[in-house]
This record gives structure tokens, sequence and C-alpha cells, in this order.
């Protein structure tokens, strides 16, 4: 909610959020533009050396020191996915989504820490702990994303976070929060989420809890797929150590792919909703054919952690899976490579279709993948669903007669 502004809802507050009337006005002019401008910067100027004093004691969004610590492009980014969460204290902004994610585990971990990570976590994120964390003597534990509260079994006198992403990467369990959030608390452990699937506009992490919310902002944030961005919003008691950790990192999220953040962030709310109609279509549909062993969507009663989706969740985004019946490799490829309305690319969350061979197997530790065929990632988009199902029935019907 900007200044002067009451208590609004969700559809309201990404609309209305980070627009403050002293970065959309000329000094005291009455009249304002609706988008907070770029400004661009490195030097700031002041206008003498006592000015040029005090700034080295300022630290906090809303003040000019130096371009690296942002400018009102980035301040008014921040606010809004701020506003997002009643519970955050603030936001810091990044140039990926990765960097989100290593500089809130930073912030959070010291050298002879454990981190207990969810065993369906998205790839890079498993990178920086068998990288980056492990250099920096740090040990990572997988866990079951379906633990729950038998989490509890797992802690050591070493663990400090628990970090979650639910939906999981890839196979989309769902985990139930509120039981790990519990655990935590009760050990007073630190409690990260990956929370890109849903955003906060579905899933208020920090309502739940959860102390540090990360998104990689490039998905439907940007809403584009011409954005890398990424953000960590953070409760009152972790967001000191974040901003402290990110400046030390020196990351920063440029002023420009801040204000084409902010303009997707504008319409995430009529984006959501038809990416999350079009994919319940399409998933109820892949549910019935007979080349599709499941369907593994969150909001379909089969998919593992269904019941705590349906408990915690305000709704389903356009992101799901789903297993062939059988066949090979070659038969996977037959039926993506000749899909018309599908690109063919990693990331997601763009207003374009894409469709993305994987292989879960390959990144589970803890657990172990099965599966009756191969597996196919699907991001719907926003064209019309009936051009898509059709795209997907006739490769269906390539992978079934195992031509290319």
């Amino acid at each position: 909610m900007s200044k002067g502004k009451p208590p609004s809802r969700p559809a309201t507050q990404i609309v209305e959020g980070g627009r403050r009337s002293e970065w959309t006005h000329l000094g005291g002019s009455k009249g304002g533009i609706v988008n907070p401008p770029v400004w661009r910067a490195s030097t700031i100027l002041y206008d003498d050396v006592a000015a040029l004093r005090a700034g080295v004691g300022t630290n906090e969004d809303g003040k000019l020191f130096y371009g690296r610590r942002g400018t009102p492009t980035q301040w008014s980014l921040a606010d809004a996915l701020t506003e997002m969460e009643p519970e955050a204290a603030g936001t810091m902004l990044y140039p990926s989504g990765v960097a989100a994610t290593a500089a809130a585990l930073l912030s959070v971990l010291n050298p002879g820490n454990e981190l207990l990570m969810v065993d369906s976590a998205y790839d890079p994120t498993r990178g920086i702990c068998e990288g980056l964390l492990k250099r920096f003597g740090i040990t990572t534990r997988y866990y079951d994303p379906l633990i729950g509260a038998g989490i509890e079994t797992l802690l050591t006198e070493r663990t400090r976070a628990i970090f979650l992403e639910s939906p999981g990467s890839l196979t989309f369990e769902v985990q139930d929060v509120p039981a790990i959030v519990a655990v935590a608390k009760a050990r007073d452990l630190v409690t990260l989420i990956d929370n890109t699937w849903a955003t906060s506009l579905l899933f208020p992490a920090l309502s739940f809890g959860v102390d540090l919310s990360i998104l990689a902002c490039t998905k439907y944030i940007v809403g584009h797929s011409d954005v890398m961005a990424g953000s960590v919003t953070a409760n009152a008691a972790h967001f000191p150590a974040l901003r402290k950790t990110s400046q030390q990192l020196g990351q920063v999220l440029s002023p420009d792919d801040a204000w084409l953040a902010a303009r997707g962030l504008r319409t995430l709310g009529v984006r959501m909703e038809r990416h999350q109609a079009n994919a319940l279509k399409i998933a109820h549909w892949l549910a019935d054919q007979p080349e599709v062993a499941r369907v593994l969507h969150p909001a379909l009663p089969e998919c593992p952690g269904h019941a705590a989706w349906k408990r915690d969740f305000k709704g389903s985004s356009g992101l799901f899976s789903f297993v062939l019946k059988g066949g090979d490799e070659a038969r996977r490829a037959a039926l993506i490579d000749g899909l018309a309305h599908f690109g063919i690319g990693y990331s997601w969350g763009g207003y374009e279709s894409l469709a993305l061979p994987v292989d879960p197997q390959n990144y589970r530790t803890a657990t172990r993948w099965h599966a009756e065929g191969p597996v196919v990632r699907l991001q719907i988009g926003l064209e019309d669903v009936d051009d898509l199902i059709e795209d997907l029935r006739a490769g269906l019907d390539r992978f079934a007669a195992g031509v290319r």
C-alpha cells in the first residue's frame, strides 16, 4: 500500500503498490505520473561535504547514497513486493532468482551450520548447496518434500535453517509449510521458501510464519520473458541481515530491469487468472488421455500434497508436469519437437507456452523418483486454450506412433 492509502486487497495492491507520491511527482507539484520513472545512477551528487558525511550513516530506501544502494525505480518495486506480504519488513532485489537464493542463504548461514534442503528443489539451488555453501563449510542434507512435521527427526545441533520449495520443481509436491514452520520455530531455526510458482499473490508465505520468501521475478512477476530478476522478502527479524549481506555482495538490480519488472507486476493478477484457467483445463484434459500415466498439478487430487495446497493456497499457476505411459526419449522428443504453439526452452512464467523434457530422477538425494515413462513439464501461457489442447493432442499422437 502506498503512503496515504487505506489497506486493500491483493489485486489492488499490485496495481497501487510502490507508487509513492514522492516518486511520481516533481517536488511539491499537485500533478503526477502513473509509473515511477527510470532513475539511472551510479554517482549521487551532494550539496556539500556535510550532506555527504551524513549520507554515509544512512542506509534505507528513499534516501540516495550511491547507485548500488538504489534509486526510486528499484525502491518502488521493492515496496510493491513488500506490500504483498503482510508480515514483511522489506524486500531486496537481485539480478536473478539464483542470486536471490544465494544471498538469502548466506544471510542466515555460517561456517559449521547445517541446512536442511527439500529434495524437490530447483536444480540451481542444489548447485548453490553443493558448491558455494560447501566451500564455506556449510553442510546440506536433503529431505523428503512430504515429510511435514516429521522433519523434527532430522534436526541436529548444527541445523540452522530449513529451505522449502512448494510446490517442488519438476514433480510439484506441495509441502506442509505450517507443520515445518512450527517445528522450526520451536527450535529457533530459520525458514526460507522458494515461492516462485505461486508468488505472494497465491501464497503469502510470511503469513504462514516463513522468515524469508524468495521469488525468481524472472518468471511471473516480469511475465514477458525479457528480464532476469529476483527478490527476497523478509520479516523484521531477518531483513537487517539480508540487507547487509546483499550489500556486501554488491547485489543490485538495474533500474531498467526494475522498471520492466514493475510494469509486469501491475498485470500479475489478471495474468495469473488466465494461466490458472488454461492450465487447469489442460491438466484435466491430459488426465483423461490414454497416453498419459498421471498429471502432476497441485490442484488435482492425485498430486502429492494436494490437501496442503487446497488448505493453504489461494489458487494455482500455469506450471505443471505430466508423466507419459511408457515410451522412451525418442518418442518424448517426437511429442515436443512437433508442437506448434509451445516453445522449447528453460524458464517459465511468461505469456507464451513452453514444453520441456525433464528427468526428475537425476535431481534426487533423499528420495527416489519412479515414473511410468518420460516426463514433460508444461508452462501454460495466455494463448487460446483450445489451440494448445489441439497441439498437445497431435503431440500425443506422435508419441503413440513413435515417429518424429
